[in-house]
């Protein structure tokens, strides 16, 4: 099997390479048939591909494949859930279903792709278009199963190392990042290092009758800091968006305005600086802030996390007779990531009410924060950012994965076979957030006075809490290790969130009993079946956690289906006519959700169907079609998921001394006269937004069509060549209005729908900080998601002679629309070629992966890939208003990015191979891009799962088998 095989009927009909159980797994249906072909656009990723990539991750593989946009990973740091996930069509990871060996993987919720273990994977199937008739809900932009080598006989070793290497050479951030009395990143750096090893061992007994493979792995990631690399040693902004003077033609080393000297913005209207951004100069005196100030957060954030994984399982089958297999696997994985950003604060944009009276104050900054009140026993709202510099915030994710499945299938004559199985997975996560500073302490500390020559907290006083620490904000590295350990703190959250799947099917062939139609030989294929669905999620919260905002949740999600399948080959052999078959699909679904804290309870009945064509005028040629109708049932965090302020990225449009937006428009977001022209500015384009779940949540639907022709020419033997069309519409999409949008449509056109999405803090008019004001972004049926495009699927293996032989393979994809409905009955947009704020990551037009490999005679393979990701420029630079509301800033143009990576297998002996190889050859760096950019995913000024971040990378490894 080649690395990468094009879509074509013969992916599907290959025997079972060695050491796959010989068990029929078509992706896309539940008949099952040997001479069963695929209706429905497919992409086969054979194991080579792993070797070749030097792969130590199936995210990895597949995030080269045009069809896929980068998600969760390795390389996202601040604000990772600590998974890995894959998003098909750039949908949504949540809009994908993705299986090992024909059965659902995860809770829907709880998908991380780390859990499978890559040294045993044989192949990935990757179908496109809605799947629900087949498989139930989340099957909307396609299918991804990963078939797995579970029918070892022997001992199989893979052992593999790797490393990043990148030479620090672009004189421009160099001097930019000196310029700012920041520390360059070393000219030439060598780290990243990943290490995997992976041992599987299998025993056939019984005349091969019966099997047992266990494995176990173990792999580790060190983790790369962003202080190591020129594009990310300094968080990049543009002029506009610090200092307000309309210049966007240049970037800078900006940093966070919570500093170690000290931020203030006086909010009291006694206070001749209300409004104003004043910072320490270092000398006890309160200036007016300027960039030169600013704190740079870059260097302890992570570029790629820090991670352990081990996993551990067996399979096991034994065959009693043609009518009786029985089957079962067990799977486990323990996987610890840390994540990393700069130390914590006292965050700049939380309104604290500072004493006018407190003794660490001098008298000219109690002056300027509380006016004629200073030196009395008044206190005075005021913003204040204090960076306390030492340990940095560090994210502690641990998972425990379990997964169990047992079956019985066999044949019971006449063409008929069953299968029933039951599968049920647990993941098991606890999160530890370590140096944080508790807000709600830090705003206990700020409001101190002078009781008999000692600082102390009126929370002591008045015995709100008696072991409050008053801190010292007002002196650059004022704050001791005492008052440090007051209101730095740690918060603890876990959650326990299991799928239950019980599945019973029939499957056969009518033919066996004479059921065919006039014109054809091979008889109805059919299939039916029942399958329960049980998820379940419990989410605690500790005390810290809940103060700052994240709250404990709980859900049931019950379905119960019936579902059905036929195939009907109608003509065969007649001229023009090789073959002509068409595929039906129906699948009744009934949903019962319940949330057992509150009792709350919801529900629907749904249908899915699909219908499918194929028609192979000649062995040459097949034209296939299909129409898939699919659902996305919302999780049990959509419906249940406590509500919770957290950081969105925006600007607030009546924010400043001249807003963008008029005083009309401000006002329907909640603006007053005198509010207006003195609202704070949300930090680092750091806004407030509330989010959670929505009991009144409906499934989101979607309509797929696929069109496509697969060419296999008899007079060109080892070729293929598909071409897809794909159309995809989610209808009633589950999710939040960006507040990126939501502020930039209110500034806009003033619609209500916008603007009453505000909700300002009373005091300052403010959207950020904690107890503050926000944006309203919880989860709601939306507007519609719509993609269509074309996918290229090419494949070529020829002989040169006495050299061995070469394969060619090719996997592209041309993006037609990428669009998008925020609100049900508005506007929409289109995000092809585009990257940005609403638009999110790069979407280019076309993509392609490349590879050729040469197979000699000496059992050595040299394979060369290009990569390739067309250009793509800045959503604002559109003329569609929903999009040109956005900030224009420089560098808003990436050009197309070619990568090119070698590799070299050679295999010693039969049982002895071995690999080494280099990706992105030429250290080509990433984009250079305004951290303002950063949506999706996007970390160190670049989208490093979209570029190679960290350069070229080199890895060296090992497969042997007894």
């Amino acid at each position: 099997m080649t690395a990468i095989i094009a879509g074509t009927a013969q992916a599907q009909e290959a025997a079972p390479a060695d050491g796959v159980a010989n068990d029929i797994v078509v992706t896309g249906t539940r008949i099952k048939r040997a001479d069963l072909e695929s209706n429905s656009p497919q992409t086969v990723v054979g194991s080579d591909e792993f070797r070749y990539q030097g792969a130590t991750t199936v995210e990895q593989v597949l995030n080269r494949l045009p069809q896929f946009t980068a998600d969760a990973n390795e390389n996202v740091s601040n604000g990772s859930d600590g998974t890995s996930k894959i998003n098909l069509r750039n949908l949504g990871s949540n809009r994908v279903l993705t299986l090992i060996d024909g059965q659902r993987m995860m809770p829907s919720q709880a998908i991380n792709t780390s859990f499978i273990p890559s040294a045993l994977v044989e192949r990935i199937d990757v179908m496109s278009g809605g799947a629900s008739a087949v498989y139930g809900s989340d099957a909307l932009s396609g299918v991804v199963n990963f078939v797995l080598k579970k029918d070892l006989d022997g001992v199989r070793i893979d052992a593999q190392t790797g490393f990043a290497q990148h030479n620090n050479n672009n004189s421009a951030l160099r001097a930019m990042q000196r310029g700012s009395g920041y520390e360059p990143a070393p000219s030439s750096v060598t780290d990243g290092g990943k290490q995997d090893v992976n041992i599987a061992a299998g025993k056939k007994f019984a005349d091969g009758r019966g099997n047992i493979t266990v494995y176990g792995g173990y792999r580790k990631f060190s983790p790369v800091r962003q202080s190591s690399r020129d594009v990310s040693a300094c968080a990049l902004q543009d002029r506009e968006s610090v200092v307000g003077s309309g210049n966007f033609d240049q970037l800078f080393c900006g940093g966070s305005s919570n500093t170690p000297y000290g931020s203030f913005i006086p909010l009291s209207d006694l206070s001749p600086y209300k409004g104003q951004t004043l910072i320490n100069n270092g000398s006890g005196t309160l200036v007016p802030y300027d960039p030169s100030y600013a704190y740079n957060t870059a260097p302890d954030n992570y570029f790629q996390r820090s991670d352990e994984r081990i996993t551990a399982g067996g399979f096991a089958r034994y065959e009693f007779s043609k009518a009786a297999e029985l089957y079962g696997s067990f799977m486990y994985m323990h996987d610890q990531t840390f994540s990393q950003v700069a130390p914590s604060a006292v965050w700049f944009g939380t309104a604290f009410d500072v004493s006018c009276n407190n003794p660490y104050a001098n008298a000219s900054q109690l002056t300027a924060i509380c006016g004629s009140a200073a030196g009395t026993d008044a206190t005075a709202p005021t913003n204040v950012g204090y960076r306390v510099v030492g340990q940095p915030r560090r994210d502690n994710l641990r998972f425990n994965d379990y997964r169990y499945s047992a079956g019985l299938r066999g044949d019971i004559g006449s063409g008929f076979s069953y299968d029933v199985n039951y599968m049920y997975s647990l993941v098991k996560f606890k999160e530890t957030y370590l140096n944080d500073v508790n807000q709600a302490k830090a705003g206990l500390a700020l409001n101190a006075i002078d009781v008999n020559g000692v600082p102390t907290c009126r929370a002591v006083i008045d015995g709100t809490d008696p072991n409050c620490i008053p801190i010292n904000v007002f002196t650059p590295g004022g704050v001791t290790a005492d008052q440090a350990a007051y209101i730095f703190g740690e918060s603890n959250t876990a959650s326990r969130n299991s799928l239950s799947v019980f599945s019973g099917s029939l499957s056969g062939d009518l033919g066996e009993l004479g059921v065919t139609m006039p014109w054809a030989e091979s008889g109805v294929g059919i299939a039916l079946g029942l399958e329960r669905r049980r998820e379940t999620l419990k989410f605690t919260a500790d005390e810290v956690a809940q103060q700052n905002g994240t709250l404990p949740s709980d859900g049931i999600i019950a379905v119960t289906e019936a579902f059905g399948e036929i195939e009907i080959p109608l003509i065969e052999d007649k001229p023009f006519f090789k073959s002509l078959t068409i595929n039906g699909g129906l699948r009744y679904s009934s949903y019962d959700n319940k949330q057992n804290s509150t009792g709350i309870k919801s529900g629907y009945n749904v249908w899915t169907y699909k219908g499918e064509l194929s028609w192979a005028p000649v062995d040459d040629l097949r034209v296939r079609a299909s129409y898939n109708r699919a659902i996305r049932a919302p999780n049990v965090a959509e419906l249940f998921a406590s509500q919770a302020v957290g950081n969105v990225n925006g600007t607030d449009p009546c924010a400043g001394s001249d807003p963008s937006a008029s005083f009309e428009i401000c006002q329907a977001t909640g603006v007053t006269q005198a509010m207006y022209g003195s609202i704070p500015d949300c930090p680092s384009d750091q806004c407030s937004g509330l989010g959670g779940g929505n009991v009144a949540l409906k499934p989101e639907t979607a309509d797929t069509y696929t069109l496509g022709v697969v060419i296999t020419p008899k007079a060109l033997r080892r070729f293929s060549l598909s071409v897809d069309y794909y159309n995809i519409k989610v209808k009633d999409y589950i999710g939040s209005i960006a507040p990126s949008l939501i502020m930039g449509q209110c500034a806009a056109t003033g619609d209500p729908y916008f603007c009453g999405l505000f909700v300002r803090d009373p005091r300052s008019g403010q959207v950020f900080g904690q107890n503050s004001g926000y944006i309203i972004s919880t989860t709601m049926n939306t507007g519609y998601l719509k993609t269509s495009g074309l996918d290229v699927n090419a494949d070529y293996t020829f002989d040169i002679g006495n050299l061995g032989s070469v394969n060619l393979g090719l996997v592209g994809t041309y993006l037609i629309e990428q669009v998008s409905q925020p609100v049900p009955g508005g506007g929409s947009y289109d995000c092809k070629g585009l990257f940005g704020y609403t638009c999110g990551q790069p979407t280019p037009e076309w993509r392609h992966v490349a590879r050729l490999s040469w197979m000699t005679p000496t059992d050595t393979t040299v394979s060369l890939s290009w990569r390739h990701m067309g250009g793509t420029k800045l959503s604002s630079l559109t003329d569609n208003p929903l999009l040109s509301a956005d900030r224009t800033v420089v560098n808003s143009k990436i050009g197309a990015y070619n990568y090119f990576d070698l590799s070299l297998t050679q295999a010693i002996d039969k049982r002895f191979t071995l690999r080494a190889g280099v990706n992105n050859m030429f250290d080509k760096d990433p984009p250079v891009l305004d951290s303002g950019l950063l949506q999706s995913f996007g970390n160190g000024n670049t989208y490093p799962g979209v570029y190679d971040a960290l350069g070229r990378t080199i890895f060296v490894g090992f497969t042997a088998n007894f």
